[in-house]
C-alpha cells in the first residue's frame, strides 16, 4: 500500500462505545439554573437536561451511522494525516465536481441534507438545476480525519491537502464551496491552484471591515462600523481556545453532558434568526454531530483553527484572491461589498438570501440552489 492509495471506510462505532455513552449520560451530575431568564447564563438546565436524555433513550445512532454509510466515504494519507472523506457522484453526465468544506464545531455531517440535492436535483424536484460530483473530506483533526501531529495547522495547508485529493480523485476542473472554518480553506484553493478551480462559492465573509479600514470609511460606512461593534456577543471561542483548548477539552472528553452543553452553546449563537435552536439545526442532525465528536474524540484536536490562529496573527478575516470568481451566499452592506470587490473577483453578490450561520442545516434546498446558481454562471464564464 502507498500513501496515495484510497482506502473504502465504513463508521462503524462499538456497540461497548454505546453504551458508555448511554452510561455517562444517565449518569449525569446536573448543576442549579442560576438566576436569569432564557439563556442569560448560557444554555438553560432544563433544556439541555431533555435533550440529553433524548439522546440517551429516543436518539438512535445506528439509524444515523447506517444512514451516514449509504454515502461512500473513504481514507487517504495526505501530507503525512490519514483523512477521512465522502465522495457522491452524481449520474449526470454534465455533473461538476465539487468540495465542500464544514465548519467549526461541526464535521461532515453538516452536508448531508444538501448531498442527494447537489448529486441529483432532479428527483429532488429542482428541475434542470446543475448537478454535482460532490467530495466532503473532513478537515484534519474532525471526525474521522486524523489530527494535527505538531503546532502549525492552518487553512492553508488543508487547502493543499484538499488541492491533492481533488488530483487524486482525477478531478481536474472542480469548484469549492465552503463557510466558517470552510470559507477560509476554499479561498486558499483559489490561491494554491487558481488554473483548476472553476470558482469559489462561500456562506460569508469576505468585505467584513476591520480597524485598518477605518481611514477609508465615508461617514455614512463609519456608522456603519459602530452600530457592528455592537453587534458583537457572545462567548468568544477564538479567544477560549486560543489560551487554553486543552484545559476546557478534558471535560468536552470526559463527559457528554459537558460537550453537549458546548456544542449547544455555539449552534444557538450561531443561529441568531431562530427564537430556539432547533429551529434552525434539526435535532438528530444536531446530535449526529455531536455524536460524530465524542466518539472520535475530537473535542481537542478540533481546536486548531483557534489556537494556531486562522490569520498570519491570530484571528483574521478569509483571504481576498482575485484569481478565481468568487459567489457569497448573501451579499453585504455596500460598505462591505467595496471591500470585498477591491480584495476579490466577485461574479456572483446576491441579496435578499436569509439563513443562520450553518445554512446547509438550516436552509439546504436555498444552499442548494444557490451554490447551483453560481457554478451554472461560472462555468459558462470559464
Amino acid at each position: 500500500m502507498t500513501s496515495a492509495d484510497i482506502r473504502p471506510f465504513r463508521i462503524a462505532v462499538p456497540q461497548s462505545e454505546l453504551d458508555d455513552l448511554h452510561d455517562r449520560l444517565a449518569r449525569a451530575r446536573w448543576s442549579g439554573q442560576l438566576p436569569g431568564p432564557g439563556r442569560e447564563r448560557g444554555v438553560p438546565v432544563d433544556y439541555l437536561r431533555e435533550l440529553a436524555e433524548y439522546w440517551r433513550t429516543e436518539f438512535d445512532w445506528r439509524a444515523q451511522e447506517a444512514a451516514l454509510n449509504e454515502f461512500p466515504q473513504f481514507r487517504t494519507e495526505i501530507d503525512g494525516l490519514d483523512v477521512h472523506f465522502l465522495h457522491a457522484r452524481s449520474e449526470d453526465p454534465e455533473a461538476v465536481p465539487l468540495i465542500l468544506t464544514h465548519g467549526w464545531p461541526n464535521s461532515f455531517v453538516e452536508f448531508t441534507k444538501t448531498i442527494p440535492l447537489l448529486t441529483n436535483p432532479r428527483a429532488h424536484g429542482m428541475g434542470s438545476a446543475q448537478a454535482f460530483h460532490v467530495v466532503i473530506p473532513s478537515v484534519p483533526g474532525f471526525g474521522f480525519s486524523e489530527g494535527p501531529r505538531e503546532p502549525g495547522m492552518k487553512p492553508r495547508r488543508v487547502a493543499r491537502m484538499w488541492v491533492e485529493l481533488m488530483a487524486r480523485l482525477g478531478y481536474h476542473r472542480y469548484g469549492a464551496q465552503g463557510g466558517d472554518l470552510g470559507a477560509y480553506v476554499v479561498q486558499e484553493m483559489a490561491i494554491a491552484d487558481p488554473d483548476h478551480l472553476i470558482g469559489v462559492h462561500i456562506d460569508g465573509g469576505i468585505g467584513m471591515p476591520t480597524a485598518a479600514d477605518v481611514p477609508t470609511m465615508t461617514a455614512e460606512e463609519r456608522a456603519e462600523w459602530d452600530l457592528m461593534q455592537k453587534w458583537q456577543s457572545g462567548v468568544n471561542h477564538h479567544v477560549l481556545l486560543r489560551q487554553a483548548p486543552q484545559t476546557f477539552a478534558h471535560g468536552w472528553t470526559d463527559s457528554p453532558v459537558g460537550l453537549l452543553g458546548w456544542l449547544v452553546h455555539k449552534f444557538t449563537e450561531f443561529s441568531p434568526l431562530a427564537e430556539h435552536l432547533e429551529e434552525a439545526v434539526d435535532r438528530d442532525q444536531l446530535l449526529a454531530n455531536a455524536s460524530v465528536f465524542w466518539f472520535t474524540n475530537t473535542a481537542a484536536t478540533s481546536s486548531w483553527p483557534m489556537y494556531n490562529g486562522l490569520g498570519d496573527d491570530g484571528f483574521a478575516w478569509p483571504a481576498g484572491q482575485k484569481l478565481v470568481p468568487i459567489g457569497v451566499y448573501s451579499g453585504g452592506s455596500p460598505l462591505m461589498r467595496r471591500l470585498a470587490e477591491r480584495d476579490n473577483t466577485i461574479a456572483y453578490w446576491p441579496e435578499g438570501n436569509t439563513g443562520n450561520h450553518f445554512l446547509a442545516m438550516d436552509v439546504p434546498r436555498a444552499h442548494t440552489a444557490d451554490i447551483q446558481t453560481f457554478f451554472d454562471l461560472v462555468s459558462r464564464q470559464r
